[in-house]
């Protein structure tokens, strides 16, 4: 049976309706808010309104940068690079591959004492730990004492996930490159023999990461050599991850210079947690201006790809360690601020008065 069709009946460009069916209706309902009446408010940009904002953040921004900067610049801090290229550097006889176990002593004076506790940093320069491939190389399942995962690791460990027929624990190419020189610190007195800094190697790592991250195969009543039996340590290893510390507390997995080497730096230039110097008196600088020596146990190859190595001391404040940067951001962001702030009152001031001359005029 054939139907009529009238453009009347579809409503709002709908589909026709049947005969004696309701008509469909696409208009939105009357509300405020399907019909976009809702109350707003639209700022209009004045020069009694931008003005000010422009002088508030300058005369805020400034003073802080200020504090900031001071703050930086009272931060003691000193840098020494052993990397050995320069030929008249102690540690270049290091550079040899044929030279093992290498050690090298580099001397430096503190010109000012460090107060407070300090900070005792490795740094490397041209170290892409940035790198895709590089940064997925681990197995955060192994790393956390998963059985099945220590005995049948990621396949993002290739080619560092076996070796000998046996599984790398720990697997990887972040594991397999960790830095392993050894550093020590001494003090040259007037006295004939130096003494030597206490050096703290716990506490370096990250609360989550030590107790949340980082844990060894279960197995509390069993030794922890035991508990990576089955396992082979990674190719560039002198020992395994179960003999890095005396302290089993402080061995394995949760060892604390293996848990700050696998948080992976952001640049190809950083810096890591070696050691903490606390201290001991408050009548006492922790580490008195004069002269030291740094006795270096020279492990870790950089020359193959120009990298560098510099052993870092340095004092914190409340904004943590030295840098001039934050601080020099906020004075420059504050000085244009302002700045702007001042020319537009120019330009406001001058067109205003020429405005109102022309009216007067007319």
């Amino acid at each position: 049976m054939a139907m009529n069709y009238n453009a009347k009946d579809e409503v709002d460009g709908g589909p026709p309706c049947a005969p004696g069916g309701t008509a469909k209706n696409r208009r939105p309902d009357n509300t405020a808010f399907k019909q976009q009446r809702l109350p707003a408010w639209q700022p209009i940009l004045t020069a009694g309104t931008v003005l000010p904002t422009f002088f508030i953040i300058g005369l805020i921004f400034i003073p802080i940068g200020i504090g900031i900067f001071v703050t930086s610049n009272n931060i003691r801090e000193i840098e020494i690079d052993y990397t050995g290229t320069d030929p008249s550097s102690p540690c270049n006889k290091c550079l040899s591959p044929n030279v093992t176990p290498c050690i090298c002593t580099i001397n430096f004076t503190l010109e000012q004492s460090f107060e407070g506790n300090v900070f005792m940093y490795y740094g490397l320069s041209n170290f892409y730990q940035n790198h895709r491939r590089y940064v997925k190389s681990r197995d955060d399942s192994q790393l956390n004492g998963d059985p099945s995962a220590l005995l049948n690791p990621s396949k993002e460990c290739e080619p560092y996930r076996r070796n000998e027929d046996k599984p790398i624990a720990p697997c990887g190419a972040i594991a397999n490159s960790m830095f392993n020189d050894t550093l020590d610190l001494f003090l040259v007195g007037n006295e004939s023999d130096p003494t030597p800094i206490h050096l703290i190697k716990k506490g370096i790592a990250w609360w989550t990461d030590k107790n949340v991250k980082f844990r060894n195969p279960p197995g509390a009543d069993i030794p922890l050599e035991e508990r990576f039996k089955g396992t082979t340590k990674p190719v560039n290893w002198v020992k395994p991850v179960y003999m890095l510390d005396p302290d089993e507390d402080n061995s394995g997995f949760i060892n604390e210079d293996f848990i700050v080497w696998m948080r992976t730096a952001a640049l190809p230039t950083f810096r890591k947690l070696y050691r903490l110097i606390e201290r001991k008196s408050d009548l006492h600088p922790t580490l008195p201006a004069g002269r030291y020596y740094l006795n270096i146990t020279y492990n870790y190859p950089v020359h193959s790809f120009d990298g560098r190595k510099r052993m870092i001391l340095s004092t914190i404040s409340w904004m943590g360690g030295k840098n001039p940067f934050l601080g020099i951001a906020y004075i420059t962001i504050g000085s244009i601020s302002f700045l702007l702030g001042v020319v537009l009152l120019v330009i406001n001031h001058k067109y205003r008065n020429s405005s109102n001359t022309a009216d007067i005029t007319i």
